[in-house]
């Protein structure tokens, strides 16, 4: 045997070596445990009792935030309530979330029902924010910076900023 043919024997060797043990590494797969919060907001979703209102949150979860905005292209959050309040309970709400809040009446937040309202003030005093109570302290929201999500309400967060809560008069 030659030089050349035992060089290419032996890189060869080297070459399927590597290949394999690179192969077994590659099988590994990266798996990130899964985001805890977000595991309760899929399973809040899995337990609503309008299947309606579950299509509707996921056809506009992810829809960003849009001051003013009305459609796919963009949602504000009184706009979302007041189309989740049309489309899924034949309501009719106000615009503006503060005009809102004065045709609900009131409830603790442990006695929210899925579609009740719950009112925010993150600027201070006057109400800013609005979102819908789904179950579990789990409410459905266009959020300023993630769009339309589905977020924890025991969240200091919101917590701090909740005004009100509570059922539409009829």
């Amino acid at each position: 045997m030659n030089r050349t043919t035992m060089f290419t024997r032996g890189t060869w060797s080297i070459v399927l070596v590597l290949m394999l043990f690179l192969s077994a590494c590659s099988s590994r797969r990266y798996t990130a445990k899964p985001n805890a919060s977000a595991v309760k907001a899929a399973e809040a979703m899995s337990h609503l009792k309008s299947k309606q209102l579950y299509r509707f949150i996921t056809d506009w979860t992810g829809v960003q935030y849009r001051l003013g905005g009305l459609d796919k292209r963009g949602i504000d959050c009184s706009g979302f309530a007041l189309l989740l309040q049309k489309d899924i309970y034949g309501n009719s709400l106000p615009r503006r979330s503060r005009d809102q809040a004065d045709v609900v009446k009131e409830k603790g937040i442990g006695s929210l029902n899925e579609g009740d309202l719950i009112f925010f003030s993150f600027g201070g005093g006057a109400v800013d924010h609005v979102g819908v109570y789904l179950n579990n302290n789990f409410f459905v929201h266009a959020s300023t910076t993630r769009g339309v999500v589905v977020d924890d309400l025991s969240i200091p967060a919101y917590q701090k900023a909740i005004v009100k809560a509570g059922t539409l008069k009829k």
